[in-house]
């Protein structure tokens, strides 16, 4: 057998196991490896056919498959390895010239490696996965800071329930002050059938806000979330405050600390009429490192957008790639703008994330994701919910998503209705669960003062902190003449008005 013939056997045997035995007259291994070859061929095969990708996605990220995949893509890379180098040995080389045998050495052993690279591959991923997922998410009982942890039923995870409720926040955290800002709130509700999603945006500089009668907030603030005015004039009794506020005075709890996250979901799920069930706190500035790992995100910018500390800072308008700082920057800056505007940007983002994410991305830019996520997140999902969570997310993927943005003229920020909040919503679900098209109504409207984006001597970090007193408390000229007729709708297809990308 001459050089070309047994490199070409080789790699016959690395696709298809055993044909190189059966070359070298090894008859019964060659037939037993290419049997069991194509009985896992074909098992995968059926797999693929009967089983619902969403569902199989939700077992790969269960701890105990991702165990399992670690170990025996480990194995398989081993044998696949082994097998290259047997079938090189039985295919006799050293009837070879001694410069036959060492190119063709040389090419056994690079083609050993080549198999052995997927395995290899899948074998880090998983692991990595498995890292990641475990410091992000954690099983009810395991933290001990965890108050009233609820685990997970078993043959229904959505307890009869037909949708489910994840509160996403982004948060302002800073090793220079102490406490959480949520200057970035969003409900996330879909439908565990059909995927079909809608997500109602709340504007940090809500007043007045009302806690769930019988909880200790409630009793501290019988007539809504009030504090006296700063010095400047500004407030700090704003629906982004709540956090930082429940956290700071954990006697109002009878002493339990790190009340912040439970309190919020509670009082937005009663401003909204909604059980949340869980949330996810993303930190602003690692967002911008997801955004960079993921290789950035295509966004229409629809004008011009300043930022920075001096103003700086520009996001020019026009179609484009937008790495994590200027894509976070987009999304948070109110520099000539306003806390509405904002809030219709950041949605612009979260729905190019949702469009632009899609599995392919993640895979190949897998390990950098990882990274990026596993100090970006904070969360009270349980563990083991993501076995069923993470079909329901693919299924919202390829749904209808609508979103509900609680800005003016559709509400008062600073003498909210909460009936008509709470109408609006069930209007709204209601619509998202049907097939009727959704018409888009009551969209911001811009301010007819700009807010600095901070003060000359103020950090990035302390933007929010800066802008806190301009914008808690609107101008005349701000006020809307009416409010938007409930039973019109209100919501809008999540990308609308954020251009095409």
């Amino acid at each position: 057998m001459g050089a070309l013939r047994l490199v070409g056997w080789l790699v016959l045997a690395a696709l298809a196991p055993g044909a190189a035995h059966l070359k070298a007259g090894w008859r019964r291994t060659g037939l037993t490896l290419l049997s069991v070859y194509a009985a896992a061929l074909l098992g995968l095969l059926a797999l693929w056919l009967t089983t619902d990708l969403g569902s199989l996605a939700g077992v790969l990220v269960d701890d105990t498959s991702l165990v399992l995949g670690t170990f025996a893509a480990g194995l398989l890379g081993i044998a696949w390895f082994t097998l290259i180098v047997h079938s090189f040995t039985v295919l006799r080389p050293g009837l070879l010239r001694q410069a036959e045998q060492i190119v063709t050495g040389a090419l056994a052993g690079l083609l050993a490696v080549a198999v052995l690279t997927p395995f290899a591959l899948v074998t880090q991923y998983a692991w990595t996965g498995r890292e990641t997922i475990n410091h992000i998410f954690k099983n009810p009982g395991t933290d001990p800071q965890a108050d009233g942890d609820r685990p997970v039923p078993a043959e229904d995870p959505w307890a009869g329930r037909e949708r489910v409720n994840i509160l996403l926040l982004g948060g302002d955290a800073d090793d220079h002050r102490p406490g959480v800002r949520t200057d970035s709130m969003h409900l996330a509700s879909v439908d565990v059938k059909t995927g079909n999603t809608v997500l109602f945006s709340l504007p940090r500089n809500l007043e007045n806000v009302r806690f769930k009668p019988g909880t200790p907030m409630a009793e501290r603030f019988p007539d809504g979330f009030r504090l006296p005015a700063d010095a400047a004039g500004g407030r700090s009794d704003l629906l982004n405050s709540v956090w930082e506020y429940s956290d700071a005075h954990p006697e109002i709890f009878g002493g339990k600390r790190d009340q912040g996250p439970g309190v919020l979901m509670e009082t937005i799920g009663h401003t909204l009429g909604l059980e949340v069930d869980w949330y996810a706190l993303v930190n602003m500035w690692g967002f911008a490192r997801l955004i960079d790992a993921i290789g950035g995100v295509t966004i229409t910018v629809e004008q011009d957008v300043v930022f920075g500390k001096y103003n700086e800072g520009l996001v020019k308008a026009g179609t484009r790639r937008l790495k994590g700082a200027d894509a976070m920057w987009y999304a948070r800056s109110r520099t000539n703008s306003d806390d509405y505007t904002r809030m219709g940007r950041q949605r612009c983002v979260i729905s190019a994330l949702l469009h632009q994410a899609d599995p392919a991305t993640v895979l190949s830019r897998f390990t950098a994701i990882a990274g990026a996520t596993e100090d970006l997140v904070e969360t009270d999902i349980p563990r083991d919910m993501l076995t069923h969570l993470v079909p329901l997310a693919l299924k919202a993927q390829d749904a209808k998503a609508t979103s509900v943005q609680f800005v003016p003229p559709l509400i008062k920020t600073y003498d909210p209705d909460w009936r008509e909040i709470r109408k609006l919503v069930r209007k709204a679900l209601r619509e998202s669960t049907g097939s009727a098209p959704v018409a888009a109504s009551a969209t911001p409207e811009a301010s007819s003062e700009a807010t600095p984006e901070a003060t000359p001597d103020a950090t990035p970090e302390a933007t929010s902190a800066a802008t806190l007193a301009a914008t808690a408390t609107p101008s005349p000229s701000k006020t809307p003449k009416k409010t938007a007729d409930p039973d019109e709708s209100s919501a809008t297809d999540l990308s609308a008005g954020c251009g095409k990308a």
